[in-house]
């Protein structure tokens, strides 16, 4: 087999993890990956892409998944980490469930309204037809044929649910409903909520039982369902209109999902980061700077309070592996211990030694 992973390393994966949701592990889980390992498997006919979507419909689920497989064997799996490949076809696509047209760009995708209607007049429906529903289900279920549980199959990115809604209307459309009919946003955001959890279960029923978990586009581990919830949209909002049109949608569904996180997206959320915490249910935050900001090591009052809270805090690796390895013990510093942490990151084969006498100082 050419991933370098068996089936008899996922019993401590798993306890590592659930002690890690639990509260109960003393040390971080730290998913660090090693690229450059030679494949040890003929190249796929399939180029690798970080966008499903931009495989033509034409091209067979099955081999998405070999593009999928030939990546995955180029890599090592260090400390926590696991083989994890996430069907990424654009944040939000569950607007392109509800109708929204998907357009690849050169290298992200973009959600359009199928026609230019009134607010009253969106009503957004279910298709069990979607063309892209149906797409994400069967790489999903070509995936699971190809690894039956070797390799973790994240939840496509289903996105935010005024995201999804600003994909029926863009610019600065959405902002001014909210001033203008804001029932009409709250009537369409529970809409897009039950929509939102139909497609998870759906999607999570064709990855279940062989799947040996559950994890999203942030390769967390779960043995309960978990994903990493957003509102990207809040970003252009103060904290009143964010407890008014946000807070009770993501309150809402952290009680439906057992382990939520938050996607914390750059300087505008941080007005937010008060409610977000004292959401009872919600388990942790991803605090991402974003560009031209200091990396998250240079923000001690966002990793403290999300401490302060008793939330998880997920931190992405940035720079080389060394700046990578230095950041992250500066956010241990501040904190004073690494409990609650977990570090995703990437380094190149031949820093393995440094990565492993890294990881057995945390161990």
């Amino acid at each position: 087999m050419s991933i370098a992973f068996t089936p008899e390393q996922w019993p401590a994966l798993r306890a590592a993890h659930a002690a890690w949701w639990a509260g109960t592990l003393a040390r971080p889980l730290l998913h660090i990956t090693l690229n450059g390992r030679p494949a040890g498997r003929p190249a796929a006919a399939q180029p690798y892409h970080p966008f499903a979507a931009f495989y033509d419909l034409r091209i067979a689920a099955d081999a998405v998944v070999d593009a999928w497989d030939y990546h995955l064997a180029q890599q090592a799996f260090l400390g926590d980490a696991f083989p994890v490949i996430w069907p990424n076809f654009g944040p939000g696509v569950a607007a392109a469930f509800l109708g929204a047209t998907l357009m690849c760009g050169n290298d992200t995708v973009w959600f359009h309204p199928p026609q230019d209607v009134e607010l009253a007049d969106v009503h957004l429906a279910y298709a069990a037809d979607n063309v892209w529903l149906r797409r994400v289900k069967d790489i999903c279920a070509a995936a699971m044929r190809r690894w039956q549980g070797l390799v973790q199959v994240g939840m496509t990115d289903l996105g935010g649910t005024l995201d999804i809604l600003a994909s029926f209307r863009p610019g600065e459309a959405l902002l001014l409903d909210l001033y203008d009919q804001p029932e009409q946003v709250k009537r369409l955001t529970w809409e897009i909520h039950a929509w939102w959890h139909q497609y998870f279960a759906e999607i999570n029923a064709v990855l279940q039982p062989v799947n040996p978990g559950y994890t999203a586009w942030s390769p967390i581990f779960s043995e309960q369902p978990y994903y990493m919830l957003q509102c990207d949209f809040a970003y252009m909002i103060g904290p009143a209109m964010f407890d008014e049109f946000v807070r009770p949608e993501l309150a809402a569904s952290c009680a439906r999902i057992a382990h939520s996180f938050y996607h914390l997206d750059g300087p505008g959320q941080l007005p937010h980061l008060d409610s977000l915490v004292s959401i009872p249910e919600l388990k942790g935050v991803q605090w991402i700077p974003g560009d031209g900001q200091p990396q998250s090591e240079a923000w001690p009052a966002v990793h403290k309070k999300i401490r302060a809270a008793g939330k998880l805090d997920q931190i992405f690796g940035a720079g080389t592996w060394d700046e990578t390895a230095r950041r992250f013990d500066t956010i241990v510093d501040t904190l004073g211990d690494a409990r609650g942490l977990i570090l995703i990151a990437e380094a190149p084969q031949e820093r393995e030694r440094d990565v492993r006498r890294f990881i057995e100082r945390y161990a």
